[in-house]
């Protein structure tokens, strides 16, 4: 008698936000056989239906990938997922974790791949019972028409886990492995980190500086850098305010991290950021993960941060004009 086999399981998994870098983690994830990926489109959604996503990139070469699912909205057909990816831009009032109540259980791990820090806290206390994987990415990539990926050879991500108390430590680091598997077979290097939220402040240090400076100014790193007297002084001010929220909030960040940021970006060709992309393509900016969140636990600690309030006010005061243009839309 022929015994009839039947096929291993696949891990179901939905990417929500395939934007360039959702994009280029939905090509890595696709390259996994073990997995069945279901992603959630907006501006490229009836392309990447009809013809695939295209991606070009320097590490990996060309390729045109099919998903499994290409959805409108996460609760688009009745799936409950092993992971949950975020890959949104991170901009209020955007996604609400509510949204994947129908398509999550206690079994499901939600991975955050976004700037900035306090990403994990809405997700915490919409699913209290779930594994959150936390993410630092170091990719270069651009969407240069709907449904085309272009990615430089820019290519890291730092994960590890935002502790759950309520799940057996075991049980965690079994789900943060079966993130690391995918992006292992995917192609892509990683880190796995003991402590994410140092690795986020640090990029967040980064980020705090070149995303506002360059849209304030609309020059590149290289321009603004050498565009006065002050514009190095007055960046290294912003960087080590910052470190200093950190450290207040805990986060063992060391002030001649300034230092090598700066020696970092020096070495570098003048670099456009997202967020002065954003402002020019008249797109709303991640304003409160990258500066808010800093700047509100700078005004729950009674510190005095100037640099960062003043950069924080008028980086909010242009995404309220771009706001406004697109007609009070979020």
């Amino acid at each position: 008698m022929a015994i009839a086999m039947t096929e291993p399981r696949k891990t179901k998994v939905l990417l929500y936000g395939l934007g360039a870098i959702g994009g280029f983690y939905a090509f890595i994830l696709s390259r996994d056989s073990s997995v069945e990926l279901s992603v959630v489109a907006r501006s490229n959604l009836e392309v990447v239906k009809k013809n695939g996503m295209t991606i070009h990139t320097l590490n990996h070469g060309s390729h045109t990938v099919h998903f499994d699912r290409v959805l409108s909205c996460p609760h688009k057909i009745a799936i409950t997922y092993d992971y949950i990816i975020c890959a949104h831009k991170a901009i209020l009032p955007g996604l609400d974790p509510n949204d994947f109540r129908s398509v999550a259980n206690m079994d499901t791990t939600f991975v955050i791949l976004q700037n900035g820090v306090g990403n994990e806290e809405p997700f915490r206390n919409a699913f209290p019972y779930c594994s959150i994987v936390s993410c630092v990415i170091w990719v270069g990539a651009t969407q240069d028409s709907p449904g085309v990926i272009r990615h430089t050879a820019s290519e890291h991500t730092d994960i590890g886990l935002y502790p759950n108390p309520r799940i057996d430590a075991e049980v965690e680091e079994a789900r943060l492995e079966g993130f690391a598997a995918m992006l292992r077979a995917g192609g892509t290097p990683y880190t796995i980190s003991t402590d994410i939220q140092v690795k986020r402040w640090e990029k967040v240090v980064w980020n705090v500086a070149w995303n506002p400076l360059t849209t304030l100014t609309m020059q590149d790193t290289q321009q603004w850098l050498s565009s006065s007297k002050e514009s190095v002084s007055v960046t290294k001010r912003l960087m080590r305010e910052v470190i200093g929220v950190a450290r207040r909030s805990g986060v063992a960040l060391e002030y001649g991290l300034v230092d090598i940021l700066m020696e970092r970006i020096q070495g570098m060709p003048g670099i456009e950021s997202s967020m002065q992309v954003d402002a020019r393509e008249g797109r709303r900016l991640e304003v409160d993960v990258i500066l808010g969140t800093p700047m509100r636990k700078a005004r729950e600690y009674g510190m005095d941060v100037p640099t960062l309030a003043t950069v924080y006010a008028l980086t909010v005061a242009v995404d309220m004009r771009i706001k406004q243009a697109l007609g009070g839309l979020g």
